[in-house]
């Protein structure tokens, strides 16, 4: 399932902006929805991944921005990256990868997929 990138031109003024902004990303699309839907032995059952904002830096770059949430921390490990990011990566593979912004340190974390070459085996 690919999907070209939406652009929601509503952007809803978030204390995360002034943080990309400061970095040198532009904030160039607001919160998105993004309907699943499963079929599982012929019943269909729906979820949804939402994005909190699409940035630019460089011409042609897209990232996906994902804000942190005090309820929901990021798991920084491997595992913990690829069941929380890896459906964004794998719906929108033409993004530049997802920016996970943390608002109460102020820091910006970017993430891209890559593929291990084996090195860590």
């Amino acid at each position: 399932m690919k999907d070209q990138i939406p652009f929601n031109k509503v952007i809803i003024p978030h204390p995360s902006i002034d943080i990309l902004e400061d970095e040198g990303y532009e904030v160039v699309g607001g919160k998105l929805k993004i309907p699943l839907s499963f079929n599982v032995n012929g019943a269909q059952m729906y979820s949804r991944l939402f994005i909190d904002y699409v940035a630019t830096k460089e011409e042609g770059s897209i990232y996906l921005v994902i804000l942190s949430r005090p309820r929901k921390p990021l798991d920084f490990t491997g595992s913990g990256l690829r069941d929380t990011l890896l459906p964004y990566l794998l719906i929108y593979p033409e993004c530049s990868g997802v920016l996970y912004v943390n608002v109460a340190a102020g820091s910006i974390q970017v993430i891209k997929l890559g593929r291990d070459d084996g090195e860590s085996n």
